[in-house]
């Protein structure tokens, strides 16, 4: 292939790209950058389950407005189920039945959600019942004796939650609270505990599930308060700062100790809920800008996509980031790395691990995992089963500094198993061979150069104006590949070699 034809290709992806990007930006007025405060937010919920082919009943709990959130859309997708929904004073239920189903069900529900900070969504509330603590026996007298300890301690019902939820941060150092939470000291049961004790004390309370509505997530996760009906309105507590409030992003759920979800007929009920941002009133004002009745754009665009394989995109759509870097770093300085697409994938990793601590256990993993390729060396294994051992090796050994970093009280450390384990054997592997072949020095600085451009490329991947463009954008892709093939007929001196052939120079 010759060079005008390559650079007619480079030329005509680059206008493509460009082209596009300009149209959508300048036309369709898409956001140049993202929105720091979003109005709108998509709330989806995916269910899935077993069914034992007989008759199946699923439920959710459902949202209501409240005076900072109201649900302006909301969307039930279940193929071939039937669907109710209840509700009452606190809360709302769906339940889907079908008569008979077999095999893995899937069931969506999505809610629109728009801040709205109104006061009267809510007529004036009223005063709740008091219900009976369900304490006996001996949990009754650590209860009563806890309670009258922590009234000492206390002016109000309000500083009293506090002093309660404060002591639950450190439940070893009083008995009673040993006996009462009996050794589960999760979340949910500090709650439950701590509505017992407030039961005892003639203090209306409900605990009170939500989410947090922040940024875009995956995975979003349950939030769990607890409220007290102090002057005739409800008092937000944090379980696990004590603050009399809860931030103003948390959008409530549900109420009370009913579960988020309930299956009969089925089994390994399984959730995952979506929080995104929702871009839907810009792509309208596009439309409306643009008199389009069908914006094809729109129709064929990832924001047609479910949240899901939203969240998994947003991710992917970096690599060709990271990968387009590491051609920089490689072709163009000269930095030596083990292979080419081991510092993206340690890159990718790195964001759930943080940079340091990613750092800091890759290093210590490889470490390891070297000097036991050092050993296996010995035996004189065929290639495959000594790869297959070192595997083995290196999974005990994530599994081992999991469980001493845990025991260490050092949370971070159970992000190694975050790290592509056939990534670290390779490199591992890798890494011996280069240092047998080449001697330590070239062997190190391999590794060094791995770990330098695997930082690099962590740090613009995890840029969020790149990926909101990118996102938004997809077709500066087209720039990127561009930018990639030109490079790729790049044949020149590395910037690090300069110094090497100084000598030709001259």
């Amino acid at each position: 292939m010759n060079k005008r034809h390559l650079y007619l290709l480079v030329l005509s992806l680059s206008a493509f790209g460009l082209g596009l990007f300009v149209y959508k930006a300048a036309v369709l007025q898409f956001p140049l950058v993202p929105q720091t405060q979003a109005e709108l937010w998509n709330v989806e919920v995916h269910l899935t389950f077993f069914a034992k082919n007989k008759p199946v009943k699923a439920s959710l709990a459902l949202p209501r407005n409240t005076r900072r959130y109201a649900i302006v859309d909301e969307n039930f997708i279940s193929q071939g189920y039937g669907l109710t929904t209840v509700k009452d004073d606190e809360n709302r239920r769906a339940t889907w039945s079908i008569r008979n189903a077999n095999g893995k069900q899937h069931l969506y529900y999505r809610a629109t959600v728009r801040r709205v900070e109104v006061a009267d969504l809510h007529t004036e509330p009223r005063m709740p019942d008091i219900a009976i603590s369900p304490l006996l026996g001996a949990q009754l007298a650590a209860a009563q004796a806890l309670l009258a300890d922590i009234k000492e301690k206390s002016a109000d019902a309000t500083t009293m939650v506090a002093e309660l939820f404060s002591r639950m941060k450190h439940p070893n150092a009083d008995p009673n609270l040993q006996l009462l939470l009996a050794k589960d000291y999760s979340p949910e049961n500090k709650l439950e505990l701590a509505t017992d004790i407030l039961d005892l004390a003639k203090i209306p309370n409900r605990i009170v599930h939500g989410v947090r509505l922040a940024e875009f997530q995956r995975q979003a996760t349950i939030v769990h308060w607890l409220q007290i009906f102090v002057k005739g309105e409800w008092k937000s507590h944090h379980p696990e700062t004590g603050s009399p409030d809860i931030p103003s992003n948390y959008f409530t759920w549900w109420r009370g100790l009913q579960p988020l979800m309930d299956i009969d007929g089925g089994d390994k009920l399984a959730m995952t809920m979506t929080v995104a941002p929702n871009q839907e009133e810009a792509i309208q004002a596009a439309m409306y800008h643009t008199q389009l009745a069908t914006p094809e754009l729109l129709e064929f665009s990832l924001f047609s996509l479910p949240l899901e394989a939203q969240a998994v995109y947003r991710i992917l759509l970096m690599v060709p980031l990271g990968a387009l870097l590491l051609l920089v770093l490689r072709n163009v300085i000269g930095i030596k790395t083990f292979g080419t697409f081991m510092p993206i994938l340690m890159a990718l990793a790195f964001r759930e691990t943080q940079l340091l601590w990613g750092v800091i256990l890759f290093s210590f993993v490889v470490a390891l995992g070297l000097g036991v390729r050092f050993y296996l060396e010995h035996l004189k294994l065929l290639l495959v089963p000594r790869l297959a051992s070192l595997l083995i090796i290196v999974i005990l050994l994530m599994a081992a500094l999991s469980i001493l970093s845990h025991k260490l009280g050092l949370d971070r450390g159970l992000s190694v198993a975050l790290f592509p384990m056939v990534i670290l054997t390779m490199t591992i592997e890798r890494m011996c061979i280069v240092w047998e072949e080449r001697g330590a020095s070239e062997s190190i600085q391999q590794g060094l150069g791995s770990l330098a451009v695997a930082s690099l490329t962590y740090v613009a991947m995890t840029i969020p104006y790149m990926e909101h463009l990118l996102f938004v954008f997809p077709e500066l892709l087209l720039l990127f590949l561009a930018g990639t093939l030109l490079m790729g007929r790049y044949s020149g001196f590395r910037l690090l070699e300069l110094r090497r052939f100084k000598a030709l120079t001259q």
